[in-house]
C-alpha cells in the first residue's frame, strides 16, 4: 500500500472512531437520559458552579411498562451536566413525584399489583439515588391514591407534600423545573 493511501486510511479510521466515541458518550445515569453531545452549543454549564433544581414530576407514562417521561428527563439533565464537566457533587437535584406521576415510585411488588407489569422506573431511581439525586414522593398523593407509605421503593423519600417540598426548596434557592 502506498504511504499516502495508508495515511489517508489511518486518518479516516481515526475520524470514524472519534465520531463513534462522541455518539456513545458515557452517561452517569445509564438506565435513561440519553442525550446528544453538542460541545460547541451555547449556554454550556459552568463546571465550577453548583446547581440546585427541584423537578416537579406530574405526568404518568403513556403505558405502565414505559419509563416515566419526567424521571427520564431528570436522568437526561444529570447526564447533560456531567457530560459538560460538572461534578455530581455540584448537582443538588430533588425530583418530587405527585399527581398522575405518583405510581412511578412504587416498589416492584406493588407496582405489579397496580399496573400488571414490573416497574420500569426502579433502575432509573436507583441510579439517580446513587448519583446523589433525591427522588421524593408527595405523601399526600400517596394517601390520595391509597398507597401506604411502605409501598414506596427503598430509594425514594416520602415528603409531607409536593406543595411544601417545592416551596421549601425554592426558599433555599432551588430553581423549579416542571415536567
Amino acid at each position: 500500500m502506498k504511504p499516502s493511501i495508508l495515511l489517508l486510511s489511518c486518518a479516516a479510521g481515526l475520524l470514524v472512531c472519534g465520531v463513534a466515541a462522541a455518539q456513545t458518550a458515557p452517561q452517569a445515569i445509564a438506565a435513561a437520559g440519553a442525550y446528544h453531545p453538542l460541545p460547541k452549543a451555547a449556554y454550556q454549564p459552568d463546571r465550577n458552579a453548583t446547581y440546585k433544581v427541584v423537578f416537579a414530576l406530574t405526568k404518568a407514562a403513556d403505558k405502565p411498562d414505559q419509563v416515566n417521561p419526567g424521571i427520564e428527563r431528570v436522568a437526561r439533565t444529570v447526564n447533560l451536566y456531567v457530560a459538560s464537566g460538572v461534578p455530581l457533587d455540584h448537582l443538588k437535584f430533588v425530583a418530587v413525584a405527585y399527581g398522575a406521576a405518583t405510581g412511578l415510585v412504587l416498589d416492584d411488588e406493588h407496582y405489579k399489583a397496580q399496573f400488571g407489569t414490573a416497574n420500569p422506573n426502579l433502575a432509573v431511581i436507583s441510579q439517580l439515588h446513587k448519583a446523589g439525586v433525591d427522588v421524593a414522593v408527595c405523601g399526600q398523593a400517596m394517601a390520595e391514591h391509597h398507597y401506604p407509605a411502605e409501598w414506596a421503593a427503598k430509594d425514594v423519600t416520602l415528603s409531607l407534600s409536593a406543595l411544601t417540598t417545592i416551596t421549601e426548596l425554592e426558599q433555599q434557592g432551588y430553581a423549579l423545573m416542571p415536567l
